[in-house]
């Protein structure tokens, strides 16, 4: 039935409910997996598609663009045609892609798959956190989101693990023959358990939605290429036509009926700096994990699977912790909560700059990614609920997709920082072979490499207290008050 939705979420069955939430945390998990399987795995496909690490490299850094372009445009694709279609159809999509990359002949084709897969993956991450809201009543999305913060957060590095684990002993094409199986159950299961939404009667903006694609892949695409080769014509040419269609997605914002983002979303101070405060989080906190891996195969000479077993207990933490976080965030609002969570962050990143040496001790390395595991545990759920809880019903999926772009933002400029950091310390081809585990660094390049790191550790952590400041100004919330009441928001 075409129309505005309820102000009021769905009333469902516990049980429902809970196999609602289960396809949506698998989503998140296969997402989450797929961002991170293809770490380790970099030198075996390298030498079996008779590529080059550099040109591997685009395996993931094209996952994590399409994610960006698309999250926004998805997310509203399942406002106006149905949330439960576009997730239900996004998996699809990645389930098929997923065998497609399995069977890549080669290192091109391969990354055209990737880029397919990637918007699976999309369509699946934009509208989860929309279904969650419609699913859930206010007061309880926390809880349901610190579920979908644990799975995101174990799937990161399971990711790694696995990755290593079937990279070695079964061999490189299984990380993406592992999703297919998963990928037709979670199809089956969305499929007969998850409703549509109520959707809205309006038309998609093309324009808006070109335009702010060009924007994010072109700002994407030459901070990477910088990050790899320096400045040259190609990066500072797309850099500008970039930026130039991201002011010509503004322009054209304001004269649509119905924009890609609907910045009316704004207004709610709660909804607009936890929004920002996730972005400046994603940019403080991604690239340290990036850093950490390096230092521990480039500089402490460990391999992949075991440097990912040293981050492995603060991953396992955070994935327990979060869920009750996100109860908290449901009784307490979000704003101490989520603000203590980047203060702990800071704490961990800060620990770091004080005392990792070219030898330090692996457990400073551990202690420093357990705080800010916690750290993330916290915050994650509760901001994420925050987001959620401050929108109208009928813009959840435009909600949902806007935080995921700004997260994906997050990501790649985190990415870029750390290799930035790396290439500034040794040589670019290096610092590509040191993250691929194909390389590491001894006597003075490595104390060299280590203090690259430092400094890339000081800018990260400039990102996070932006990011605090933006969280604890949010506001305090009511989440047992109603947002709209007869469609219109209270005073």
């Amino acid at each position: 039935m075409w129309g505005a939705m309820n102000s009021s979420p769905p009333v469902a069955h516990s049980g429902k409910e809970n196999l609602i939430l289960s396809v949506i945390v698998i989503g998140s998990l296969m997402a989450s997996i797929d961002s991170t399987i293809v770490l380790l795995a970099f030198p075996a496909i390298t030498s079996a598609l008779h590529s080059t690490i550099s040109t591997v490299i685009w395996v993931i850094l094209i996952y994590m663009i399409v994610t960006a372009v698309f999250s926004t445009q998805f997310g509203r694709i399942g406002d106006i045609y149905g949330r439960a279609r576009t997730f239900n159809l996004g998996f699809a999509v990645f389930t098929i892609s997923s065998f497609l990359c399995g069977v890549a002949p080669t290192d091109v084709i391969l990354i055209i798959f990737r880029a397919i897969q990637a918007v699976g993956g999309a369509l699946i991450s934009s509208n989860s956190g929309a279904i969650i809201a419609d699913t859930f009543p206010r007061n309880k999305i926390g809880r349901a989101y610190g579920f979908t913060s644990m799975s995101w957060n174990i799937g990161a590095l399971l990711g790694i693990l696995l990755g290593g684990f079937i990279t070695t002993f079964i061999g490189y094409r299984y990380i993406f023959f592992i999703n297919v199986p998963i990928g037709i159950l979670a199809t089956i299961l969305g499929l007969r358990y998850i409703e549509d939404n109520a959707r809205v009667k309006e038309v998609l903006d093309i324009p808006g939605m070109a335009l702010l694609g060009i924007a994010v892949a072109l700002v994407s695409y030459s901070g990477i290429d910088y990050a790899s080769s320096g400045f040259r014509p190609l990066n500072e040419v797309t850099l500008v036509v970039g930026i130039i269609a991201a002011i010509a997605f503004l322009l054209v914002e304001k004269k649509v009926k119905v924009p890609t983002i609907n910045f009316s979303m704004f207004r709610n101070k709660i909804f607009k700096n936890s929004l920002l405060a996730s972005l400046f989080q994603g940019l403080g906190y991604m690239g340290v994990t990036f850093l950490l891996i390096m230092y521990l195969q480039g500089v402490r000479g460990f391999s992949p699977y075991f440097a990912s077993l040293i981050l492995l207990p603060a991953y396992l933490l955070s994935g327990i912790l979060a869920p009750f976080m996100g109860r908290l965030s449901d009784k307490h609002g979000s704003m101490v909560i989520a603000t203590s969570g980047i203060t702990l962050m800071s704490v961990g990143v800060l620990l770091y700059i004080l005392l990792l040496r070219t030898n330090s001790s692996v457990y400073l390395v551990m202690l420093g990614s357990i705080i800010m595991g916690i750290g993330g545990a916290f915050f994650w759920p509760s901001n994420l609920s925050a987001i959620m809880a401050n929108v109208a019903p009928e813009q959840r999926g435009a909600a949902s997709g806007t935080a995921r772009l700004l997260g994906s933002i997050g990501i790649i400029g985190s990415f870029i920082i750390a290799f930035v950091a790396a290439a500034s310390a040794v040589p670019r081809y290096l610092a590509f072979a040191i993250f691929a585990g194909t390389s590491n660094v001894i006597g003075g390049i490595g104390k060299g490499f280590v203090n690259g790191i430092h400094y890339s550790f000081i800018v990260l952590i400039a990102m996070l207290v932006i990011s605090g400041i933006f969280s604890i100004t949010r506001g305090v919330e009511n989440r047992h008050e109603r947002l709209y009441s007869n469609g219109k928001e209270p005073s």
